[in-house]
């Protein structure tokens, strides 16, 4: 008997170079994702994903669709190689249009030229060193909150990606993240360091990029879901294309609420699931929130067979 599964996307951060290039190698299938990528782009994505060079390859504009084309190579193959379907689908931050390209909202295509440009405007939207970002360890959401609200002083620094395990991310305004590492200390934090990031993303700082995804958006089209939607911003599923685009937008400025997502799916009875993409952050993240819950990470012809032995 089949198990109850959820497919899992991988973030911006996940990129590495030399991702998706075995699998490109051995999977006719997975190629054709890369050539598909860099038709719609009209630039050798491939070539980033698969040589580098990482500076290049983790520009914000460049690492958005590259993650996105990586995981859609490492979903064809799954769905070619294996009868594992989800139940579900969810992703973190970026991730969320790999997991709307897998439940058929959108195209291959569309979502690259969206995330091409989501990128772009996030980057835009505050210039370099006027905002910032801090993974704060050891606190509740509460208590970071708190320290948000200690440290604000009149400007913005926010949870933004509240990850499990206690991991909290908060973004804002440089000197007020600071602040925030240095209260977060004084309220008990196990740890506090301020992130090397290009802008503070998802925080009220994005503004600027919400509103321009948003009219990029508005050419889009949006197909009918297959599989239900954990989004980041409700941890809710939604399987209604009319709320997609909404939520996509409001997603720029809200935080990832991936703790509530993974406890959401724990939930709906999920069993077991899949991380599809580049690295193994989310399978880290779901044993700290949900330990029942066994994940494995699709990249390469290795990670696939071992799927085929845990979950299939």
């Amino acid at each position: 008997m089949s198990r109850t599964l959820a497919f899992l996307f991988p973030g911006q951060g996940a990129q590495a170079a030399g991702m998706g290039k075995t699998l490109a190698q051995q999977f006719p299938v997975a190629a054709q994702v890369f050539a598909e990528a860099d038709a719609a782009l009209g630039f050798k994505l491939s070539t980033l994903c698969f040589d580098g060079p990482n500076d290049a390859l983790s520009l914000t504009v460049n690492a958005q669709p590259a993650i996105v084309a990586t995981s859609t190579a490492a979903l064809r193959v799954l769905e070619q190689e294996t009868d594992l379907q989800p139940a579900y689908v969810a992703g973190h931050s970026l991730g969320e249009y790999s997991a709307l390209v897998a439940a058929g909202a959108l195209t291959l295509a569309d979502a690259l030229h969206v995330v091409r440009e989501r990128g772009r405007l996030m980057q835009e939207a505050v210039p370099v060193g006027v905002g910032a970002m801090a993974a704060l360890f050891g606190l509740s959401a509460e208590a970071v909150a708190q320290v948000c609200a200690e440290a604000a002083q009149g400007e913005v620094v926010s949870p933004a990606n509240l990850n499990g395990g206690e991991q909290i991310v908060v973004a804002g305004h440089a000197e007020a993240v600071r602040r925030a590492v240095a209260a977060a200390k004084m309220h008990g934090a196990k740890r506090a360091v301020e992130l090397v990031v290009s802008a503070p993303f998802h925080c009220a700082l994005m503004s600027p990029a919400a509103e321009g995804l948003a009219r990029v958006l508005e050419t889009i089209p949006i197909s009918p879901l297959r599989v239900g939607v954990v989004t980041n911003v409700t941890a809710a599923v939604n399987q209604d294309p009319q709320q997609v685009k909404d939520l996509l937008v409001r997603q720029v400025t809200a935080p990832v609420r991936w703790e509530e997502s993974m406890q959401k799916l724990h939930a709906l009875g999920c069993e077991a699931t899949i991380e599809i993409g580049p690295g193994r952050v989310l399978a880290g993240l779901l044993k700290r929130i949900a330990p029942g819950i066994p994940c494995v990470s699709v990249s390469d012809s290795a990670t696939l067979a071992e799927v085929q032995r845990i979950v299939g």
